[in-house]
């Protein structure tokens, strides 16, 4: 199995002279779920190199096993330091995509020409696209063969106004990512604030925010191994 994880190279919290990025724990959990499971993993970027990590993600109440497995993983975070350019990468090459979130693909990945049709080339070939928390962002102007977006009439969910709300950011980020999948059409669910959920329609897979990171790992290889 070959998985390309694609993570945001935005740095700026709007206007808030702010930092931000990927989240670790929606990077770190998946990547050794996957890995740890026989899966061979790829990392890309807009831009190509290191992704900015959320500082935010990095504080000690936000840490969980694999954010800690990850600080002591020289490895993982020389290859984090080198992500192929996105631009560069095929979806042939590959048997899913997972885009971890963090506040940064709200910006960069959002409005990604590039990285639309790289998620429209792995679903329309038949392969799982997976996104957790913010990354739904990404599915802003991803259309399906019929020219509608991807998400319409589809059971999705992402990080929800009131979580938005909570973590103070409403009025920072470009758009909210509840309000933007129900505008394209989605059939919007969600859980309790920062309780897992996730959800799977046909290739589709969503996740709520970072506690559901894992389940959508779990979705992601399960649809994997019923292919082989």
């Amino acid at each position: 199995m070959k998985i390309l994880i694609v993570l945001t190279s935005h740095a700026l919290l709007g206007n808030t002279g702010e930092k931000t990025g990927f989240w670790i724990e929606e990077f770190a959990t998946p990547y050794y779920y996957l890995v740890d499971n026989g899966a061979s993993v790829t990392l890309a970027s807009p831009d190509g190199g290191q992704p900015p990590i959320d500082p935010t993600s990095d504080k000690p109440e936000n840490q969980t096993e694999s954010t800690k497995r990850f600080k002591n993983d020289e490895a993982l975070q020389e290859k984090l330091s080198k992500t192929h350019k996105l631009s560069e990468v095929s979806e042939k090459d590959y048997d899913a995509v997972f885009y971890p979130g963090g506040h940064g693909p709200l910006w960069d990945l959002a409005e990604s020409e590039v990285s639309a049709r790289l998620i429209e080339h792995f679903y329309n070939a038949g392969k799982p696209v997976a996104f957790v928390c913010h990354a739904p962002a990404a599915l802003k102007n991803v259309k399906n063969v019929s020219g509608e977006p991807l998400v319409k009439g589809k059971k999705v969910t992402g990080f929800t106004n009131s979580e938005e709300k909570l973590v103070g950011l409403t009025d920072v980020v470009p758009f909210l990512v509840e309000d933007m999948l129900k505008e394209k059409g989605g059939i919007y669910s969600k859980s309790k604030d920062f309780e897992a959920y996730a959800l799977e329609d046909g290739l589709l897979i969503t996740g709520q925010n970072p506690a559901s990171s894992q389940k959508v790992a779990e979705l992601l290889l399960k649809q994997l191994e019923a292919k082989k």
